[in-house]
């Protein structure tokens, strides 16, 4: 097994110590550890910072190529679907999927962001599989841990925009089959597991009706997958739950078995009392997208509330297009402002934040020992650099990626052991034709807009 000891660092939670890797597992920290014998990579970690890698509960991959569309750039959610992602769905290639995965993933690890879960939704009747390979290619590719929510819609839906995407849904029948197929080849059940699927309709209201939903949710648990999906991130939800089957969402949520310890929802931004009490009595999580319902005027999910009532609260970046970063340190930021700004300055501590980034995703995630520096624990990781003149005024550094926010100097990102940044570079990657690629991607993206 390879062994790697950090020496000297400020690890998050123990003040300067070091810290021993043992293949994919973090064995020691202490101070004065000493080198072990034999193969062993010694790391100088003096005067910089450690801490448990970032935990991304909610992302569109999709959407990497998409920021800052002058279509959607000042609309609210219902007409940015139909004037963004559902308009580009039809124009994304593998060759687009696979840059646009890669790039966002990159973003990703240089803020510290050691595991993704991407919810891909952009499945249909004439799906091409080469789309859902170019993902896992990209996660592989960029050694980043990876959990994909499998969405998709099982009837046309009312989320509004759709028809921009031209696509026939798939039926439930062709959804659990897919499923099951995606399941077989990539999910893993392991407790270090790189790869984890999760079954993810694109919206429990809008895309699925309560016997699809009943049967997703019977496959997820008998094969012990967790289960995800967008809820409440506008009103709308709530109103076309009670038109259609007489229900507020998070009772519809019951009523179709989507509810529970097992489930996470995005957004949530428009629960109210009664709902938060439910989801909390449940053991029902949320993935807290700040800057994208910012950014889409959505509201503030009431995040700071539902840690009180007893909910797992996690961060998303949620995609590129409605947030224009997949920074997760933008995410700290932001999440421990917005709730001090309506709720006062005690309703969110620096602490908590970093919980929400780190180990709350992971329980979410159903990784037991992921998202804390602890001996025993999986040993991903960041290494930060915050000798710059921007943090010299800094009292308290390590707290730095949460009251600072970016840019920060990320040096190194381990996950499950392995170094897959380094210096600001990921793996073996040609960076210089990435962004050419990239970029030629981006003006076919535009062409005819």
């Amino acid at each position: 097994m390879t062994q790697t000891l950090i020496k000297s660092g400020h690890l998050w939670g123990h003040g300067v110590a070091d810290l021993l890797i043992d293949g994919n597992t973090i064995i020691a920290i202490a101070a004065n550890l000493p080198a072990p014998e034999g193969s062993c990579e010694v790391i100088d970690a003096r005067n910089k910072f450690i801490y448990p890698g970032f935990v991304n509960t909610h992302h569109h991959l999709t959407q990497t190529l998409a920021k800052a569309m002058p279509a959607g750039i000042n609309s609210d959610l219902n007409h940015w679907l139909g004037a963004v992602p559902y308009a580009l769905l039809p124009k994304i290639t593998p060759e687009v999927m696979y840059h646009s995965a890669v790039v966002g993933f990159y973003e990703l690890l240089r803020s510290g962001c050691t595991t993704c879960a991407d919810h891909f939704y952009i499945y249909h009747q004439d799906f091409n599989p080469e789309l859902e390979a170019a993902l896992y290619q990209a996660a592989e590719d960029t050694g980043i841990r990876f959990v994909h929510c499998r969405g998709g819609s099982t009837h046309l839906g009312t989320h509004r925009g759709t028809s921009k995407a031209r696509q026939i849904p798939e039926d439930i029948d062709l959804f659990l089959k897919r499923l099951d197929e995606t399941r077989s080849r990539h999910h893993q059940t392991a407790s270090d597991a790189m790869h984890k699927l999760v079954a993810a309709p694109t919206s429990i209201v809008h895309t699925s009706p309560p016997e699809d939903l009943r049967q997703i949710a019977a496959y997820a648990r008998q094969h012990q997958l967790r289960m995800h999906s967008h809820l409440l991130e506008v009103p709308f939800d709530n109103e076309a739950a009670q038109t259609r089957y007489g229900l507020s969402a998070i009772d519809y949520a019951e009523a179709a078995d989507w509810l529970g310890p097992d489930v996470w929802f995005a957004h949530l931004v428009h629960a109210d009392s009664s709902a938060i009490a439910k989801l909390a009595a449940t053991g029902t999580g949320i993935a807290h997208c700040p800057t994208s319902n910012c950014r889409l005027g959505s509201g503030i999910a009431p995040a700071a509330l539902m840690a009180n009532q007893g909910m797992t609260v996690s961060l998303g970046v949620d995609g590129s297009a409605s947030a224009e970063s997949a920074s997760m340190m933008n995410e700290m930021l932001l999440a421990w402002l917005i709730h001090r700004a309506v709720g006062g300055p005690e309703a969110t501590t620096v602490e908590q934040v970093f919980d929400w980034a780190s180990i709350n995703g992971a329980r979410l995630l159903g990784y037991d020992t992921l998202g804390k520096l602890e001996a025993g624990w999986l040993a991903d990781f960041s290494i930060i650099n915050l000798d710059q003149p921007r943090f010299w005024g800094v009292w308290e550094k390590p707290w730095a990626p949460v009251t600072c926010g970016e840019p920060i100097a990320v040096e190194q990102v381990f996950v499950n052991g392995r170094r897959v940044l380094n210096n600001g570079q990921v793996g073996k990657l040609d960076w210089q034709q990435l962004q050419n690629t990239t970029q030629q991607l981006v003006s076919q993206l535009m062409a005819g807009d």
